[in-house]
């Protein structure tokens, strides 16, 4: 797999570098997340966060620029501000403690899978629509965290299983496809 330098100026990988550079605010926020506005500034970024990640994908698409660095850059984006926060919340004793192992562990195999996947196939495989479900749920579940929600309601009890179901399934799902791709290659190779 080879990445061409042309391909990180495009317009969607940039849209996915500017999500991983709002790491720093969620940095300098999350240090101090009790001072007064801060958990709404986080908010704030966490919607600029979504709204970048659904426009680097629609730009890629309507304008055919769909790259093997862009697969690499959006879910590794993503990874980084989910795993900053849930740290944060983890430290903070915000979030259940087997929800920060489960989310962080899955982001770890995921990520190290990808890269010995890439390495064998010659290409990344781009993110799904189960993964995209996950990394969506474990946000509701971060917002509703940030809210300060109640942890006896049944609607956070609901989100956080939801959260958890996803985690596994997508890391299920991510193995599956890897498997089939890595059969496929062989047989290919075979032939």
């Amino acid at each position: 797999m080879k990445i061409n330098l042309k391909e990180i100026i495009l317009v969607p990988n940039l849209i996915s570098l500017f999500r991983l550079l709002l790491g720093i605010p969620f940095y300098f926020l999350l240090i101090d997340i009790n001072k007064e506005g801060y958990r709404t500034y986080i908010l704030v970024l966490i919607f600029i966060a979504f709204i970048s990640d659904l426009l680097d994908g629609f730009t890629a698409r309507k304008t055919n620029s769909i790259s093997e660095f862009g697969k690499i850059i959006d879910p590794f984006a993503d990874k980084v501000l989910v795993a900053l926060i849930v740290i944060y919340l983890f430290i903070l004793n915000e979030i259940p403690s087997y929800y920060f192992y489960i989310v962080i562990l899955r982001d770890i195999l995921i990520f190290s899978g990808g890269i010995i996947i890439s390495r064998k196939l010659g290409k990344v495989l781009p993110s799904n629509l189960l993964g995209k479900m996950t990394v969506f749920s474990i946000g509701i579940f971060i917002i509703i965290t940030l809210f300060q929600v109640d942890k006896t309601l049944i609607y956070y009890k609901l989100i956080l299983f939801i959260s958890v179901c996803l985690c596994f399934a997508s890391l299920v799902g991510y193995l599956l496809r890897a498997f089939e791709m890595l059969k496929w290659k062989k047989n290919e190779h075979n032939s």
